[in-house]
């Protein structure tokens, strides 16, 4: 059964940094798309950035420069260097995984980031 457990939330200020972890188990973040979105309560899932199964990433506009997607082989896991942090980027990030494609079939319980100004 695919675990993905996020960690690495939390609240800071504007400005600030953040990295959330995602341990994955009976899936291999090295060999699948892997991702990270984040949800807004009354809004829709919003796509943040992607890893590719040949390691191409691919960020929301909203993030590029600001966000990097990194990904442990040894660790199995996946991180979300998040800098340069706003207010706007408070969300529930949520890990997902991918059966095939990046298709994304599989998901995180998510992480909370407030970020106050």
């Amino acid at each position: 059964q695919v675990q993905l457990v996020e960690s690495g939330g939390g609240s800071v200020q504007a400005g600030g940094s953040l990295r959330l972890s995602c341990a994955a188990s009976e899936v291999t973040v090295s060999t699948n798309c892997m991702g990270w979105f984040r949800q807004v309560p009354g809004k829709g899932r919003e796509a943040v950035a992607r890893i590719t199964t040949y390691g191409v990433t691919l960020y929301a506009d909203s993030v590029k420069g600001r966000f990097t997607i990194s990904r442990d082989t040894a660790k199995n896991t996946l991180f979300l260097q998040m800098d340069s942090l706003k207010p706007e980027d408070t969300a529930v990030y949520l890990c997902a995984a991918s059966s095939f494609s990046c298709s994304f079939n599989y998901w995180g319980q998510g992480t909370q980031v407030t970020v106050s100004s």
